[in-house]
């Protein structure tokens, strides 16, 4: 299990100032211990599967500042597709959740499914926790662990937004999950590897990165020299760790640093 807490989520989400910093410190907060044993039980487990789904709840749940839809729901008021029969649904069963969830149907279901009240008591929903489990539900549903698999922002935006809307954000935040697990594999390395070698991931950048560079370009890889290691210098030092059976994490720490120099 990748151990993502309340740190890794504030270096993908947005940071905000006065009112909107303390929503957003307090949905952090009640999430954090649970975040990976959550992500885990859904097989949110991979580097990949992670960095995607936050990029879509990031910018779902407008940078983890609010749990529950801005707009009031009347716009789903008999809106019996989403099993709004009665008056007053729409705003009752708003949309609420990291991804939101909307609807009486919707939330007896899911209601069902976490064996909470949710159609009874549709506040619940906004709770941080549930709010989490509502996501990773929506996530398990529409399968878009597959879409992460294949690295397929695209795709899997498609299944969380029935559209492209706002995929230059989403984009951004894929990018910052990626380098902040990166940073935390790194870490792993350095401590499981030991030894005094530089320790290298994605983020990274200096004279090392230009070393690591120069050693790839002698190994055959088409990279630029640029003292920054990102997504082409990652693919690179992935494809030279399969090549030489070291372990392929796109992490450069003593074992890989060994074989370039070798």
């Amino acid at each position: 299990m990748i151990p993502v807490n309340s740190d890794f989520i504030l270096a993908v989400a947005p940071r905000f100032s006065g009112a909107k910093a303390e929503a957003q410190s307090r949905i952090v907060g009640e999430i954090s211990a649970v975040f990976s044993p959550t992500l885990d039980s859904y097989d949110i487990n991979t580097k990949k599967r992670i960095a995607h789904f936050m990029a879509q709840v990031t910018h779902e749940c407008a940078g983890f500042r609010t749990t529950e839809e801005f707009a009031s729901g009347a716009a789903y008021e008999g809106r019996e597709d989403l099993g709004n029969i009665h008056a007053g649904d729409g705003k009752r069963y708003k949309g609420r959740g990291l991804i939101q969830l909307t609807g009486r149907t919707n939330y007896r279901k899911i209601g069902e499914i976490l064996d909470l009240p949710l159609e009874d008591d549709p506040v619940l929903a906004a709770e941080p926790v549930t709010s989490l489990k509502i996501a990773c539900e929506y996530w398990n549903t529409r399968k878009i662990n597959a879409a992460a698999d294949r690295d397929d922002l695209i795709k899997a935006t498609k299944l969380v937004n029935g559209g492209l809307n706002g995929l230059d954000d989403r984009r951004q935040y894929l990018q910052k999950a990626k380098t902040a697990l990166a940073n935390i594999e790194g870490i792993r390395v350095a401590l499981n590897e030991g030894g005094n070698s530089i320790v290298l991931r994605r983020g990274s950048f200096g004279d090392a990165v230009r070393e690591l560079q120069e050693l790839l370009i002698a190994e055959g890889f088409d990279i630029s020299i640029d003292n920054d290691f990102g997504p082409a210098t990652e693919l690179a030092v992935l494809m030279f760790q399969k090549k030489n059976n070291l372990v392929a994490d796109g992490i450069v720490g003593r074992n890989t640093w060994l074989s370039l120099r070798s």
